[in-house]
């Protein structure tokens, strides 16, 4: 039982691995956290994307106030 669970896994995420290249998410050298995160998450719904699923995720970036040197 356990090798057909661990099966089924691996052919789900290699259909999520075959969306995500479909949708060129490991064709740009150059990444953001939305990206990256757009990729992860179309991997892991696997055959979900087939059928209308398109995960998606916004990243804000923190704008962090530092205070300037002194002078």
């Amino acid at each position: 039982m356990g090798r057909l669970i661990s099966l089924l896994l691996v052919i789900w995420l290699v259909i999520g691995a075959f969306a995500a290249y479909q949708r060129d998410y490991f064709s740009d050298a150059k990444t953001n956290c939305s990206e990256t995160s757009d990729a992860v998450l179309t991997v892991v719904a696997g055959p979900l994307n087939y059928m209308g699923v398109n995960p998606k995720v916004d990243c804000k970036d923190v704008d962090v106030d530092v205070p300037e040197p002194s002078k």
